[in-house]
């Protein structure tokens, strides 16, 4: 687990909860790039969701498994909603802010971590891009492997990624794809580390992977996607299934 001076994102989290955010939620890649993260976003309510999030959400059933649930925004949801939602994430203090927001079952845990212990569930939740959660495709199949003895035999999975060959494509990410491959890397595997303030997580690799890319990854690990929900920019959510 990471140490309180390492839970950048956590910090970040925090403080829009107490209303005093002290700055901006960076993502630096390895090759230098740097954007912004989500901000308040992490504890907006329904209403402002995007369209393909409201979309999607409504295929949440039964015992629900929300990984790298963040401020509990969606667990929160279908807990209102009357579904018993489990929340885990590798940051204490967001884990500290979804119990302060009512989550009742917010456990702090990597995915690494998510097995049989926890129960069966009949959804797993990958919401906010967490396909990429899974790091590389011999990682995201062992979990998926895994996710077949935690779940119901009709249970899903409701993964966001990205369409990272959408054009435009930015000149820069087409770089680092390139050098990806040249690595034997996926083009969408990346090393980040988010940064807030004075703070940073340690590196970490993130899976940003195309409909037909996560298509692939999911051959012949008993899950397929069914169907996909997108909105404006190259966001998608894919409704995954098992066979």
């Amino acid at each position: 687990m990471r140490g309180k001076n390492q839970d950048a994102h956590g910090r970040l989290i925090y403080d829009y909860f107490v209303g005093r955010p002290l700055g901006v939620e960076i993502v630096e890649r390895d090759d230098g790039f740097i954007n912004s993260g989500a901000g308040g976003a992490y504890l907006s309510p329904f209403e402002d969701w995007p369209a393909r999030e409201k979309s999607a959400i409504r295929f949440a059933k039964g015992r629900v498994l929300d990984i790298g649930c963040g401020a509990g925004r969606h667990s929160l949801f279908l807990q209102a909603k009357g579904l018993e939602a489990t929340g885990v994430d590798i940051s204490p203090l967001a884990i500290r802010v979804c119990r302060a927001r009512g989550l009742r079952d917010a456990r702090l845990m990597s995915i690494d971590d998510v097995g049989p212990s926890l129960g069966k569930f009949d959804t797993i939740l990958m919401l906010g891009n967490n396909f990429g959660l899974f790091s590389n495709k011999t990682k995201a199949r062992v979990l998926l492997g895994r996710f077949l003895k935690m779940t119901n035999r009709k249970a899903r999975i409701i993964a966001e990624s990205l369409e990272i060959y959408r054009p435009p494509v930015d000149p820069a990410h087409r770089r680092y794809h390139l050098t990806n491959r040249r690595r034997g890397r996926m083009p969408g595997q990346v090393k980040i580390r988010i940064r807030y303030r004075s703070l940073a997580t340690p590196w970490f690799d993130y899976l940003l992977a195309s409909k037909k890319e996560m298509k692939e990854i999911l051959k012949g690990t008993g899950w397929r996607a069914k169907r996909f929900f997108s909105s404006k920019g190259p966001s998608y959510i894919a409704i995954i299934e098992r066979d």
